[in-house]
């Protein structure tokens, strides 16, 4: 698992890095009173924000630590699904089921397999856990912006991530997730931005599933 954590030149296992990062179980931070009561408030509201999610699609760009970018289509369906599907040239996927997280490598024809109980990811995709448990408030400049930043202090092998959130009626919790940023254990960076939001529309359960290239060459439709 730890070898997952680390950037390379292959674009999924950055996503994967990322995704472990966002859903490393953290411990909690508490912030010095007054401050505590208002940063409680953000954290419920950051974490109203993502169960509230039923469905969401949007688009999203990767950049990594030396600037090279490349984009996708994300499909959330809570509880438990996500999928990260990678433009042409890069041939790669990640994606969860429900039960089970894939890295889907098209080019080696290789199939990573991680149950989302024993997985990181699962604080994001397992309703049964809360981001509110695991993160702190960082201060902005801007009060339209909520910024929540995650650490597990024992598994620093973890890296950290802040998400950022922006003040969006119009979103699920009145919170929109726009970006986050992680950092792995050696600070290689790397920058997730989500744009073309599209909450609740109805997505089939077929969308998380995948052709397996040990048994096709085919890539997924």
């Amino acid at each position: 698992m730890n070898s997952l954590i680390k950037i390379t030149r292959k674009p999924s296992r950055i996503a994967l890095a990322v995704l472990l990062a966002l859903g490393a179980p953290m411990a909690v931070a508490i912030p010095e009173a007054p401050a505590f009561a208002q940063s409680s408030q953000q954290l419920d509201r950051a974490a109203n924000a993502l169960r509230s999610i039923t469905t969401m699609r949007a688009d999203f760009s990767q950049t990594d630590r030396n600037g090279a970018t490349v984009n996708g289509k994300l499909t959330l369906k809570n509880p438990g699904k996500i999928r990260f599907e990678y433009a042409k040239g890069a041939n790669m996927l990640v994606v969860s089921n429900g039960k089970s997280l894939y890295l889907v490598d098209y080019d080696v024809d290789q199939v990573e397999r991680w149950p989302i109980s024993k997985s990181p990811l699962g604080a994001l995709l397992d309703p049964n856990r809360d981001v509110k448990q695991y993160g702190k408030v960082v201060a902005t400049s801007n009060p339209d912006v909520v910024s929540i930043e995650v650490r597990d202090k024992a598994r620093p092998e973890f890296g950290v991530i802040t998400l950022i959130f922006v003040k969006d009626a119009a979103s699920p919790g009145g919170l929109k997730l726009t970006h986050w940023v992680a950092l792995d254990a050696q600070n290689n960076r790397t920058t997730v931005r989500l744009r073309n939001h599209k909450y609740g529309a109805s997505v089939s359960d077929s969308a998380f599933t995948f052709n397996d290239p040990r048994r096709s060459s085919r890539r997924p439709g």
